[in-house]
């Protein structure tokens, strides 16, 4: 009987969330194709781990709020914080992730992944600037 693939993918968030790559890339074949929409698409594990790498090593904190399972298919969304790398400041994010399964392993992971603060920033400099006139 295959393994409960809505654990498999709260296991991989708890993952991240301890900044253990290996441990997300176990749960996932050796071909994995991960594609971040809007930004790239990484094939392979040693691609993947290359590309981990250049990111900021702190992990991200992650909410939780659904997971939700139909076939092969597993999602996943809630929000984050996670620092930008350059400056060490944080902003908040929306994600969702949709996770392909083959067996019991994670085939494709797409994630849709949205600055929500970056809004929010906008909004208060342009009450600002009208305050300024």
């Amino acid at each position: 009987m295959p393994a409960d693939r809505k654990t498999i993918v709260e296991n991989i968030n708890a993952a991240f969330a301890e900044n253990n790559l290996e441990k997300v890339l176990s749960f996932c074949t050796e071909d994995l194709i991960w594609t971040m929409v809007g930004d790239k698409t990484v094939k392979g594990k040693d691609a993947i781990r290359q590309w981990i790498a250049s990111m900021n090593p702190e992990p991200p904190q992650l909410m939780i709020q659904q997971i939700i399972a139909e076939g092969d298919v597993v999602i996943a969304r809630g929000d984050m914080i996670m620092k930008d790398s350059k400056n060490g400041i944080a902003h908040t994010y929306f994600f969702c992730d949709v996770y392909r399964f083959e067996g019991d392993q994670v085939a494709e992971l797409i994630a849709f992944v949205i600055r929500t603060d970056k809004a929010r920033a906008h909004e208060e400099t342009r009450k600002e600037a009208g305050r300024a006139v």
